[in-house]
């Protein structure tokens, strides 16, 4: 897996601590809970949380936002099959641990430095919907933030002979050596995941990454809430994109098997197609455009006001270009999102561009 220290780059904000591009995500999710009649009960649902330091972030801004969110009852639920990983997010995130309940599924749990429950998980489908007597009194707000470009992926080539997988072997003519290699025929893979109307001769395919669309779609359609999916990608462009980096540095996947963090770029047309039109579905859009359009530019003016001397300025300019720059972060990055179609409008006279607006981060910012 892809180890998110690597490529993330904040622009701190000195004394409130936290990162501008995570303080933006996080008021994303509160103008979704906003957007969703404000619920009693709010579940931040993250899938991979890395280190835990996105998610720490994120709980900064709801503790700063306390007083519109002091009647809500918020916990925090973790989907973490590693335990190295989970050890050290719990380090970052919880003030202590508690007892874990009989007819709890997490396998750890915890209460965070801000005060609110905090739950480990190795699988998605254990995470609870907010019920109370078989009624849904709040929503689970998702969130995977380069977690779906670590998951594994098939690889397929377009031939004379129709769709073959490409598949790894031994290399005969160099022993102890690993080969890329043409399957000789259709293998199920191929006949399953290619779409039909498919216009590239190269296409990759993750089909863990399309059960958990399908699985949020679901949750998403039967109960409400949302989901905000932060990763490198594309809409159905590119091809050959998986790779593998090791100490920051572009390795060949086929060495030395284990040493390196493997990754390829998610494709956002094959997960919207999973979606099955059970959601509705925005993006995905480039993250200088997601961060615009939420006011970075305004909250960067003010960092610049604040700043009390050169050294701290030049350190917010060159985080806000690494953030916004396309050649970098502001173009790497993808934001794509998942709500219920009552969301937005059913009006057959609102455009697409009309309905993205009325979603924080996939219109353009109007000041009223």
């Amino acid at each position: 897996m892809v180890d998110k220290g690597s490529s993330t780059f904040k622009m701190e904000n000195g004394k409130e601590g936290g990162s501008s591009d995570a303080k933006l995500i996080g008021i994303w999710f509160v103008s979704e809970w906003m957007a969703n009649g404000k619920p009693n009960k709010f579940q931040l649902v993250e899938l991979g949380p890395g280190r835990g330091s996105l998610t720490s972030d994120i709980l900064r801004v709801f503790n700063q936002l306390g007083s519109l969110l002091s009647k809500c009852d918020i916990s925090v639920h973790l989907v973490e099959i590693s335990p190295t990983l989970s050890e050290i997010q719990a380090s970052v995130l919880i003030e202590e641990k508690t007892e874990l309940q009989e007819s709890c599924f997490a396998y750890m749990q915890g209460v965070t430095k801000s005060g609110l429950p905090i739950f480990w998980y190795r699988d998605l489908n254990d995470v609870p919907v907010v019920m109370n007597n078989f009624e849904i009194v709040g929503y689970n707000f998702y969130l995977a933030h380069e977690f779906l470009d670590a998951l594994p992926i098939h690889k397929f080539q377009k031939t004379e002979k129709g769709w073959r997988e490409l598949l790894i072997d031994i290399d005969s003519e160099a022993p102890g050596k690993l080969q890329f290699v043409l399957a000789p025929a259709a293998t199920p893979a191929a006949e399953a995941f290619i779409h039909a109307k498919e216009s590239r001769d190269h296409v990759e395919v993750c089909p863990d990454a399309g059960v958990i669309i399908q699985k949020l779609a679901h949750d998403i359609e039967k109960n409400g809430g949302a989901a905000l999916i932060i990763d490198y990608g594309h809409d159905g462009t590119k091809t050959d994109t998986f790779r593998g980096f090791r100490g920051h540095k572009l390795h060949d996947v086929l060495v030395s098997p284990g040493t390196a963090d493997l990754t390829a770029d998610v494709d956002f047309s094959y997960l919207r197609r999973m979606a099955q039109e059970r959601v509705a579905t925005l993006g995905p859009i480039k993250q200088q455009d997601f961060l615009r359009n939420m006011g970075i530019d305004i909250r960067m003016q003010v960092l610049l006001q604040n700043a009390n001397d050169a050294v701290n300025r030049n350190q917010l300019l060159r985080s806000y270009e690494m953030l916004m720059d396309l050649d970098r972060m502001g173009g790497r990055f993808n934001f794509f999102a998942m709500l219920p179609h009552n969301r937005l409008s059913s009006s057959d006279q609102v455009t697409k561009q009309s309905t993205s607006a009325s979603v924080a981060g996939f219109g353009e910012l109007e000041w009223k």
